[in-house]
């Protein structure tokens, strides 16, 4: 049993692993091609609207 349980632990952390590897990929792929300027701008127009300024 102590076995089937350490062989579940290490899937989970590996699934993880890969998940954490994905996400980072995703996140550098989205700042080379200029997503952040984008999504901060309609962050700083939201935000506005919200105060009542914009």
């Amino acid at each position: 049993m102590k076995g089937g349980i350490r062989l579940l632990k290490t899937k989970k952390a590996a699934v993880q692993l890969i998940f954490i590897a994905a996400g980072v990929g995703m996140l550098c792929y989205g700042v080379m091609r200029g997503e952040a300027d984008s999504v901060l701008g309609k962050a700083i127009r939201l935000c506005l609207e919200c105060v009542g300024i914009g």
